[in-house]
């Protein structure tokens, strides 16, 4: 196998007298000439094989991944166990390389993965169907709100400033373009603002976004944004991050029509911001409004389990006019990771993944703060990710604790102006007592 295509010029040759071209400025001559470069590229070389992957090597070793540091950053990224099955299985090559099933009959593997995929993260959010799968969390957010609009042919959607500041970005990006109006709902001491949320919601409102647990990690009581997005008869959408799912509520019973979230925790790397995986579950009733596809089972001629797909009325086929979304792909790759994650740990794994969170970082919390030097930014009950502040900048924190090879939290002042000096710390089941107790102690001194 070639890490590049040899060709030389008479390979080159050959292949423009095919196409009837005499060189290759020929095959862009429909671009204008003033968008084409008119020099060569600034870079050194060229260089031999052996010379370009020690010199790749050597740029690469300028980073520092979650390898060389202790990580305590979360924020929409989690550094997760990821069991050695996950890639031993999904690198095998009738996955790794398999591609879009768009003949059924004979991409029966594919499906069933997608399928079993389907299947668990609708256990995990108690709701009635999952899609195949999405580009990642804040796209299928921005889908699930489109969705809203038009199932309910309203053009307004409320979401809380407790979202993921990226995601409402990605949100507005997709509103602004199908003249849909974002309300951003404020916080009030780290959770949605109840009586602005009343306010905000109306009878124009197709969909209210809150997350689920939220932003700063604190797990917000759903029960009367549920009731003030019914009783306007919008659709309630949640945003979740699902290892909390192994101990919180359900979306499903907590009422939401449409669950959405990053499948990143499931099984992936943090991967410097991708691939990841956006999951989109919803109701029964909705389903013919969901985005991308459906995997189903049936049986064939021999009355053997067979796979199916159910739903795909996307741009590519029949009733395209009639899509929600012109969504072409599924992270298929990604979402068997994911599967393979869920099915390794078990409704008890999970659960005990989540446990793990939670104590670890409420001992860590509770580190960091006994000393009275960081103090909590809100007194909520969270879930893997808490807030401090002190009179010290955040990014100096930060400064002092890459110093000590530590990864630390998010600076809050970035995106919430109101919360300067504010680091979101998150603490997954990774984290050793060893690793917390030297993180409060490089933060004591700091």
């Amino acid at each position: 196998m070639h890490r590049y295509i040899p060709n030389t010029d008479a390979d080159a040759k050959k292949m423009l007298e095919a196409i009837g071209a005499n060189s290759i400025d020929d095959v862009f001559k429909d671009i204008p000439k003033e968008l084409i470069l008119d020099r060569e590229l600034n870079v050194d070389g060229p260089y031999s094989e052996m010379e370009i992957i020690n010199r790749m090597c050597k740029l690469s070793n300028k980073n520092k991944n979650t390898n060389d540091l202790t990580c305590f950053l979360g924020a929409g990224a989690y550094d997760h166990y990821i069991p050695s099955i996950v890639k031993h299985l999904a690198g095998r090559s009738e996955f790794y390389t398999a591609y879009t099933p768009y003949q059924p009959e004979i991409s029966q593997g594919t499906l069933q993965a997608i399928f079993e995929y389907q299947t668990m993260m609708s256990n995990l959010t108690g709701m009635d169907v999952t899609n195949a799968s999405m580009y990642d969390g804040a796209t299928a957010c921005a889908e699930a709100a489109m969705m809203a609009a038009d199932k309910k042919k309203r053009k307004s959607i409320v979401v809380s400033e407790t979202v993921n500041p990226e995601t409402r970005k990605v949100l507005k990006a997709y509103m602004k373009l199908h003249n849909i109006e974002i309300v951003e709902v404020p916080m009030e001491g780290g959770v949605t603002d109840l009586e602005k949320l009343k306010s905000a919601v109306s009878k124009e409102t197709a969909g209210v976004i809150v997350q689920y647990p939220n932003f700063f990690g604190i797990v917000e009581d759903m029960s009367e944004i549920e009731k003030v997005t019914h009783e306007n008869k919008a659709l309630f959408i949640n945003y979740v991050d699902p290892i909390a799912l192994g101990i919180l509520k359900s979306p499903g019973e907590l009422g939401a029509d449409i669950v959405v979230g990053e499948g990143q925790s499931l099984g992936s790397e943090l991967n410097y911001g991708g691939p990841y995986l956006g999951f989109f579950a919803t109701t029964s009733k909705l389903v013919r409004k969901i985005p991308g596809r459906v995997v189903g089972q049936s049986e064939d001629v021999d009355g053997k389990r067979a796979f199916v797909l159910t739903l795909q009325a996307r741009e590519q086929h029949i009733r395209r006019y009639k899509a929600t979304s012109n969504i072409c792909s599924n992270q298929g790759l990604v979402a068997l990771m994911a599967s393979i994650y869920l099915t390794t740990l078990g409704k008890k794994g999970i659960r005990e993944i989540a446990m793990q969170n939670v104590q670890k970082a409420h001992y860590a919390f509770k580190e960091l703060t006994k000393s009275g030097k960081f103090k909590p930014m809100f007194d909520k009950p969270f879930f893997n990710e808490f807030a401090l502040t002190s009179d010290i900048e955040s990014s100096k924190v930060n400064e002092e604790l890459l110093n000590h090879n530590i990864l630390g939290g998010y600076e809050l002042g970035k995106e919430y102006s109101q919360l300067e000096n504010g680091l979101l710390v998150c603490v997954t089941e990774k984290r050793t007592k060893e690793e917390i107790d030297k993180l409060a102690k490089v933060m004591e001194v700091i």
